[in-house]
């Protein structure tokens, strides 16, 4: 999940947080098996061109050089580069950019990939729209982004589902900036009524609990946000000691928010 800063709105999960790495780390664990499975259903091979924006710690820019080998090359992209610069290699290049304002080149990749960016760019709609321009004619694009909004916890259904005044506290603060809570659910008839073709998509969805890489996530989450959430008078500190508490007990558990994943081919 890279930086996205656009029009004075920030992502205000930053990079330069120290608990960025912790989030990177439990967000590696959780996705990059998906994601892998579907670049390689799609058929990402040697000589590639590719392009991955957002590239957070760079675990996917990563897998994609060594996968399109010395006779193709991986671009990745972030606002903030500093966990992306260790990766330079003679395949794969790193370049701060920002999707919502800066230009990519037209026509240029066999493949462009993103993960839990778009919903935060305002400017969503003319970045998928640029992205696809990037994209070689039979070149594909795969985006995954959150859906946060469909399965939230249910107590009813099951006594250890608890309901975070912290958790809801974070994602007003994440609506504040500009995110769009259910974009994931839209990508599938974003890229038909786009124009791409062979169009699919999927989902994946956790239960959370206590000691998981999910838990983890979210407690780096919200202690990056503390003073934001209090500030906005969206929780008080004593409510954000007790949520913390309780992602320790061992009955604690909550759904993941979805993440949908959606590919299509530029004709």
């Amino acid at each position: 999940m890279g930086s996205v800063q656009t029009n004075g709105t920030s992502y205000v999960l930053v990079n330069s947080g120290k608990e960025a790495q912790t989030r990177f780390a439990a967000l590696s664990t959780i996705y990059d098996r998906g994601t892998v499975r579907h670049l390689e259903g799609l058929g990402v091979g040697s000589g590639w061109h590719c392009l991955e924006i957002g590239g957070g710690s760079g675990t996917i820019a990563k897998w994609l050089a060594d996968r399109v080998g010395s006779t193709g090359h991986v671009l990745t992209t972030d606002l903030d580069t500093r966990f992306l610069e260790r990766l330079k290699g003679a395949n794969l290049e790193v370049c701060r950019h920002n999707i919502g304002t800066d230009p990519l080149p037209e026509a240029a990749f066999d493949l462009i990939h993103t993960r839990l960016v778009l919903m935060h760019v305002p400017e969503r709609d003319a970045a998928l729209a640029q992205m696809i321009s990037s994209l070689r004619p039979g070149g594909w694009l795969l985006i995954e982004e959150y859906d946060s909004c469909s399965i939230p916890p249910d107590p009813a259904l099951s006594s250890g589902e608890v309901l975070l005044q912290t958790h809801v506290a974070m994602l007003r603060l994440l609506e504040d900036g500009g995110v769009n809570r259910r974009y994931g659910r839209l990508l599938s008839g974003l890229l038909r009524e786009s124009g791409l073709t062979s169009v699919g998509a999927s989902a994946q969805l956790f239960m959370w609990q206590s000691g998981s890489p999910g838990v983890a996530m979210m407690r780096a989450n919200f202690e990056q946000l503390r003073e934001a959430m209090i500030e906005a008078n969206y929780i008080t500190p004593q409510q954000f000691d007790e949520d913390l508490a309780r992602l320790n007990t061992p009955r604690f558990m909550m759904p993941s928010a979805i993440l949908w994943s959606a590919w299509g081919r530029r004709p």
